[in-house]
């Protein structure tokens, strides 16, 4: 089970490498700024968990893969840009994947601290959102969190639907990836149906 949570953490950190990679190049931004949004959009969430539970060191500073990972992904993003030529469709779908594997991600690390699950569902939703938050500020864009988009909502569905899962007597490997599944649909769901969370603020009138 070790080995099945580094696959989905690297994967995850490889999905938001991507997006990172997607949207510095879409604002233009040299070779370091590139790397840099990949680098806080793939690690900005998992740090700030890492920070709230006091595991020390963070966890991306205690095995070189990480940084191979996210150093590898740029590179290829870069390479590939011209087959990613639909910036926005490429940033959504790898902000999506990248959300439903830090979701779970985060979730287990609560849960081998010995959180309670409604913790859990937190650190996952944290690990899976900060870091684009992150990355969007520095892009100057106003973060998808905390626009009426269904983002954050996706994870914490995922979150309860994985603790539901796990108590049906399947293996453990199942509820795990219905969690990212979860998490995946609702927001390609969200944004397909043009599902948003309810607007809060009356319209003007003229």
């Amino acid at each position: 089970m070790e080995l099945f949570n580094l696959t989905i953490d690297i994967l995850g950190m490889v999905a938001f490498s991507v997006s990172g990679v997607m949207l510095a190049m879409n604002k233009k931004l040299d070779i370091f700024g590139v790397f840099i949004i990949a680098f806080v959009t793939s690690v900005g969430g998992g740090t700030l968990r890492d920070v709230l539970i006091g595991d020390k060191p963070v966890f991306w500073l205690q095995e070189n893969i990480y940084m191979y990972s996210i150093i590898g992904s740029v590179i290829v993003a870069i390479i590939f840009r011209d087959q990613l030529k639909y910036l926005r469709k490429s940033l959504f779908l790898f902000d999506t994947i990248g959300i439903g594997l830090y979701t779970m991600v985060g979730i287990q690390k609560g849960l081998s601290y010995g959180l309670e699950p409604i913790m859990c569902i937190g650190l996952g939703t944290i690990t899976a959102s900060f870091g684009g938050v992150i990355r969007d500020i520095l892009c100057n864009e106003i973060p998808v969190i905390f626009r009426k988009e269904v983002y954050a909502t996706a994870c914490l569905c995922g979150g309860f639907g994985y603790f539901l899962l796990e108590k049906l007597p399947i293996d453990a490997a199942y509820p795990y990836i219905g969690g990212i599944v979860i998490v995946i649909s609702i927001r390609l769901l969200a944004v397909r149906f043009k599902i948003a969370l309810p607007n809060i603020y009356k319209s003007s009138v003229a």
